[in-house]
């Protein structure tokens, strides 16, 4: 199965267990009238996730490469589910759990164990547990009078198995010299529950509001749509004026509010958990046929070899960043040129690339190097992982958002970068999120960043950055947008048409022109026909913008 499942917010990762024999195998030889039952083995499980495999051992919680630790690789794998949590949050979680609950020096190798650490992260990231088989071994085996016997025994073997859990990277430090009162944790443990379910409501929260925003505008499409063809067929004006009955506006309004209550078939009632899944099944299967129906987007594949742009960026910041900052570059090769997945990207990753970003102490090659590797990094399927990530400080998007700031030089991979991350469905939903924050005392979103890259690129003076800003436009064109959006980059449009072009370019822009009359109603026709030029004006170039062309006339007759 694959590890990745789609939707059109988010990305669903797949949550395997790793069961490993601790014994490799002389469980199962020995005599089953020595402890009274049959022994398969001696278990030990981790939790494999995001393309990384966690555990828990006398160090404390760490992870490693999948199949990497020195047992090798797992006696079974177990698929356990798909996760819709973002990493941003898993992370957070895992590292409250790793300095508390699973702090360095609290395992025990029969009551609180890597099954235990395995179990209560396969809860929490699916509702699911690990099989019961595993976590009873413990307790059968000390019911047993043997097994009482044999407990200092197995003491001893739990300090010297330290060295099966030393093959990995620890996620939290170690707290010396601190012991808290039992209250004291109790109160500790209760802050970062409260904590770590806040984060995931705000996620899911703009999440939920980011599809009844999107089931709103479908539905004020649909009634526009419906008065056009109402207000053709009767001749009447009245429904030209875009005033509503108190009827329709309880409809459009009905969108926004969900049932007080909900039940499935059989009458019980559905939990808000399944909602959310039951939706983003519906939807899901509603972009896959828009998918089918769609033109693919236009991305850069064609960029400099990545190779040279590691070794570049590595000498124009050697001696300027500090050890932790150097680090992050090897950590952004292995997951640019070595595959290792987005769980490569360490903790301080982003704060590397807000360093190199805003120091302007650092030379502008620096930027341009890093946003070439970057935008190599936007064609991988994972590259939603290292985007939520960046939810809580915006360092990339609010770096976009400036892009009129910056040299030229930054300017062509930063759109570039933009460009690319609609190659892949959730990384473009991402680029059209409408949740806001603050910057600079203003308010913007992902959307109006991706606008604004896409409108300066296509205006500016330099032939290679329109170039990119057609790009991004036909790939917001073949997307739902909001009508503003639509307005805005119509406008930029035909302020772009007053220009000299070739016919790819003029093609592309068309196309995206005719796709905007389709999905914005009556304000981008009459924009056309106020501001100009007329497409007519373009008639000859080939055939396929003069089938464009007819497809716009169309709309501005209606």
């Amino acid at each position: 199965m694959a590890e990745y499942m789609e939707d059109e917010n988010n990305v669903a990762a797949m949550v395997k267990l790793y069961i490993y024999d601790l014994t490799n195998g002389i469980a199962s030889l020995m005599p089953d009238m020595l402890l009274g039952r049959h022994l398969d083995g001696i278990w030990h499980t981790a939790v494999v996730v995001h393309r990384r495999e966690y555990f828990f051992g006398p160090l404390g919680i760490q992870s490693a490469i999948p199949g990497s630790t020195r047992l090798k690789e797992p006696l079974k794998i177990e698929e356990i589910g798909f996760t819709f949590l973002p990493y941003s949050v898993f992370l957070d979680y895992i590292n409250g759990l790793g300095s508390t609950k699973f702090a360095p020096g609290t395992y025990n190798l029969f009551k609180h164990n890597c099954n235990n650490f395995s179990d209560e992260v396969s809860h929490f990231l699916v509702g699911t547990g690990i099989p019961k088989y595993i976590l009873d071994l413990p307790e059968e085996i000390l019911q047993t009078s043997l097994g009482q016997t044999l407990i200092p025994l197995i003491e001893d073997l739990t300090k010297s198995a330290a060295v099966v859990f030393t093959n990995g990277r620890r996620f939290v430090n170690t707290i010396i010299n601190r012991e808290d009162s039992p209250e004291l944790q109790a109160l500790n443990s209760q802050i970062e529950q409260a904590r770590l379910t806040s984060i995931a409501l705000e996620e899911k929260r703009n999440v939920i509001n980011e599809k009844l925003a999107k089931k709103e505008r479908k539905k004020k499409k649909k009634d526009k749509k419906k008065k056009d063809k109402n207000s053709r067929e009767s001749g009447s004006e009245s429904n030209s004026t875009g005033s509503t009955n108190w009827l329709e506006m309880a409809e459009q309004d009905s969108t926004l509010v969900e049932p007080p209550s909900h039940a499935n078939g059989d009458g019980a009632e559905v939990l808000p958990s399944e909602r959310i899944l039951q939706m983003e099944a519906e939807e899901k299967r509603e972009v896959e046929e828009i998918k089918r129906q769609r033109d693919p987007p236009i991305v850069f594949r064609d960029i400099k070899d990545a190779k040279a742009e590691f070794e570049s960026l590595r000498i124009l910041l050697q001696s300027k960043l500090n050890d932790s900052e150097m680090l992050s570059i090897d950590e952004l090769h292995q997951y640019v040129l070595e595959n290792e997945g987005s769980w490569a990207l360490g903790d301080n990753f982003l704060n590397f690339v807000g360093r190199v970003f805003y120091d302007k102490s650092l030379d502008s090659a620096a930027r341009v190097c890093l946003l070439n590797i970057l935008a190599i990094a936007a064609l991988k399927d994972d590259v939603i992982l290292l985007l939520h990530q960046d939810r809580k400080d915006h360092t990339i998007m609010n770096f976009a958002y400036d892009i009129d700031r910056h040299p030229v030089e930054e300017q062509l991979p930063l759109a570039q970068f933009i460009a690319n991350l609609f190659d892949n469905l959730s990384s473009s939903e991402w680029l059209m999120y409408i949740s806001e924050w603050q910057h600079k005392n203003q308010g913007i979103s992902n959307i109006r960043v991706t606008t604004k890259v896409a409108v300066h690129s296509l205006l500016s003076d330099c032939e290679d950055l329109q170039m990119r800003g057609s790009a991004i436009i036909h790939n917001l064109a073949c997307k739902e947008v909001f009508d503003d959006v639509a307005v805005e980059l119509t406008m930029a449009l035909l302020q772009y048409f007053k220009s000299s072009l070739a016919e790819e370019q003029l093609y592309s822009c068309m196309k995206s022109l005719a796709r905007f009359t389709q999905i914005s109603g009556q304000e981008v026709p009459q924009l056309i026909q106020m501001i100009g030029p007329e497409p007519a004006k373009f008639r000859g170039c080939s055939q396929r913008i003069d089938e464009l062309i007819d497809e716009i006339n169309k709309k501005l007759r209606v």
